[in-house]
């Protein structure tokens, strides 16, 4: 995987955000690389670094339409090597086009998004089952409070981002709460000797609403018509 652009001027936190490219498949696939390095607690739901815990780097990587792979998480993991990623971190699959993504900052809280909403519906529906669709569609979100946060607030930060989310999608006049296989990842600082966290992170606190703000201008931005 290589770099094709140079690091980005707009970024989802104190590193710059790089746009890769690899050939896979014979098919021409774009990643997006943040290199947070230490000093980050981040909360996800990817399937490779989910959860919480210290993660250095967050990749959200675009993968062909019909993905077939049933070892995502090693998949991955080989692409973060490939481009130079050391360290547990985050990673995120779509198969929406990530060269073309949404950003947005609000007072501190960034956040960049990435949206494929081919496939797109309500998420309580009468349907039952674990059935994905042949061609799923996509909304990852990584977003960055540049504060340190309590597990319960990281909780409450991905709510925030996903209230959001919808927010931005009914204002664009789609008909849904998202896709099938959306995933968000939200980073914090990690708490130093001292230093207070932060114990709220809905959309009516101090970060959470900075941090719903970001997240529903870079959702509106990643879901409008390409010009």
């Amino acid at each position: 995987m290589t770099a094709v652009l140079p690091p980005c001027t707009t970024t989802a936190g104190p590193h710059d955000v790089r746009l890769l490219t690899r050939t896979e498949d014979g098919e021409r696939l774009h990643a997006l690389l943040w290199r947070a390095g230490p000093g980050w607690r981040m909360i996800s739901s990817a399937v490779l670094g989910g959860g919480i815990g210290e993660r250095g780097w967050v990749l959200n990587a675009q993968v062909a339409h019909g993905y077939r792979r049933t070892d995502p998480e090693r998949h991955l993991a080989e692409l973060a090597t490939a481009a130079g990623a050391a360290g547990p971190g985050v990673g995120l699959m779509t198969a929406a086009d990530v060269s073309r993504h949404g950003r947005a900052a609000d007072g501190g809280a960034q956040a960049v998004v990435t949206a494929g909403i081919s496939v797109r519906g309500w998420a309580a529906t009468e349907a039952e089952g674990t059935v994905l669709p042949a061609q799923p569609g996509t909304i990852n979100i990584v977003a960055v409070l540049p504060v340190a946060l309590t597990d319960a607030a990281l909780v409450n930060a991905v709510a925030t981002a996903t209230e959001a989310k919808v927010q931005a999608l009914l204002d664009a006049g789609h008909d849904c709460s998202g896709t099938p296989t959306d995933a968000v990842c939200v980073a914090s600082r990690t708490p130093a000797p001292g230093t207070p966290l932060h114990p709220f992170a809905g959309p009516r606190s101090l970060w959470g609403a900075r941090l719903a703000r970001a997240v529903h201008r870079a959702v509106g931005e990643a879901v409008a018509p390409a010009r």
